[in-house]
């Protein structure tokens, strides 16, 4: 049977490596998505009227593909994965919603 890229990358000495960080990844998963949160700001408190400057299908596309991923995480059980990706589709889906109360249905 053919082995998997992923199977050699876990036997690999990078494979090793990266596991000894799991822990630095789930944080890094954790503060990432967190870069959204200027743009909420800006969209929710500071700059509601330049909402119609946002793209509501690019946010859509994020929010569906960030779910995708999140699922994706929970089926393999990678705990960087689906944390980093349910927090930034939280975050997404807020960013979806205040464009869609501040500018109604834009492209």
């Amino acid at each position: 049977m053919t082995e998997t890229l992923a199977e050699k990358l876990e036997k690999s000495n990078f494979g090793h490596w990266m596991a000894r960080f799991e822990g630095f990844m789930v944080f890094i998963g954790v503060v990432g998505p967190f870069a959204t949160l200027p743009q909420l700001m800006k969209l929710y408190f500071t700059h509601s009227q330049h909402a119609s400057g946002q793209s509501l299908l690019s946010w859509s596309l994020y929010a569906v593909l960030s779910m995708l991923w999140f699922f994706y995480g929970l089926v393999v059980g990678k705990l960087p994965i689906y944390v980093g990706n349910g927090i930034s589709m939280v975050l997404n889906i807020l960013m979806v919603i205040g464009i869609l109360i501040h500018a109604g249905i834009t492209f």
